[in-house]
């Protein structure tokens, strides 16, 4: 017995140290309010996420387990799904708040339903636990029970914050009352998924015992902007004698591999036609990627791909390789910042450099 007691006690001791949630005085930096709808006020974000384009299923109605009730998530809990629910496609922005200390679930909820009524929105649906269904104690980390509200807008898999940092604490910890709201900003032409709820964790993130958190998903509805670019050959030509390059982004990869989908055809296809009218030029083939991942592993992956172009240009084309050279340079030449979705996009491309 005092074994178990001195282990448990280095064990509580361990969890205390990594207990590293603190009440936040400030947006984590380079944070910011959805410009279509605002924060409670005296909040502060403890997490943001935004894509250019992303895709919610917005739950108009209580969760329920599907049929099939092998069917299980990546972390083995029952999957539920909305009775009803809108899917959506668009401008996905991601936020999580920690409320000043003694506001409810409710009254959060409350504040974002005034607000989005006051821009001439509404509230297509709102529930509390338990008849949101699922499991109402979990936000959205656990494994081996029912799925929550919380998992099914916000998979475990898709929280980026660090363990035991604010905005990991914010979304994984135990909840006690849960408020959840759909709401629709007409006139922005955008939906507004709430969640809030009250934290009834005790150890590693009980700097957020009883505060409450809300979790915000605005989605700007648009669609997905063409990204199948072809370069016609003589624009190539053109550019290389003025810019000295060439970016492509018609040459397309899955992330983080190195073969070249089919739908690069076109741009191959323009390529070939370069080498063919400029028979004396010769080229580096130059791979970029964005800043997802190690330096190291992007150099090796950027040169893998500038080396599968010209394999594909040399097997299927003809074209001689001694007038093409793989280079790799990871995410070294940005012309954008990576801190965006859409500056990501742009790093992604293959460029063609002369090297007569």
């Amino acid at each position: 017995m005092k074994r178990f007691g001195l282990a448990l006690a280095t064990l509580l001791l361990a969890g205390a140290a990594l207990a590293d949630a603190t009440i936040p005085k400030a947006d984590i930096p380079g944070a910011k309010d959805s410009p279509l709808i605002g924060r409670f006020a005296g909040s502060f974000i403890v997490s943001q996420d935004n894509h250019d384009f992303d895709e919610l299923k917005l739950p108009l109605g209580p969760l329920k387990a599907v049929a099939d009730k092998a069917k299980r998530d990546a972390h083995n809990n029952i999957v539920f799904e909305p009775a009803q629910s809108k899917a959506l496609e668009g401008k996905r922005t991601h936020l999580v708040y920690v409320l000043p200390d003694g506001v409810s679930p409710l009254q959060a909820v409350r504040n974002y339903q005034n607000d989005a009524t006051a821009k001439g929105g509404k509230t297509l649906f709102e529930c509390k636990s338990p008849e949101c269904g699922g499991d109402g104690t979990r936000s959205s980390e656990g494994g081996g029970g029912d799925q929550s509200i919380a998992m099914v807008l916000t998979p475990e898999d898709k929280i980026k914050d660090k363990a035991f940092t604010n905005g990991n604490c914010a979304q994984t910890s135990r909840t006690g009352e849960q408020r959840y709201a759909a709401l629709e900003l007409t006139k922005s032409n955008a939906f507004v998924s709430v969640l809030a709820y009250a934290v009834g964790d005790t150890t590693y993130c009980k700097a957020f015992e009883r505060r409450t958190i809300v979790v915000l998903d605005v989605l700007e509805l648009k669609a997905m902007e063409q990204k199948m670019v072809t370069v016609k050959a003589e624009e190539m030509a053109q550019s290389i004698s003025t810019n000295g390059r060439v970016a492509l982004y018609g040459l397309y990869f899955d992330s983080g591999k190195a073969d070249v989908k089919p739908e690069s055809k076109d741009t191959l296809d323009q390529i070939a036609k370069l080498l063919s009218t400029s028979p004396a030029l010769k080229l580096l083939v130059v791979g970029h990627t964005d800043n997802v991942g190690e330096f190291a592993s992007n150099m090796d992956l950027s040169k893998r791909r500038a080396d599968a172009v010209i394999t594909i240009l040399a097997s299927q084309y003809k074209a001689d390789r001694k007038r093409l050279t793989p280079v790799g340079v990871s995410f070294a030449s940005p012309i954008a910042p990576n801190t965006s979705e859409d500056g990501k996009a742009k790093n992604r491309r293959v460029e063609l450099v002369p090297n007569n």
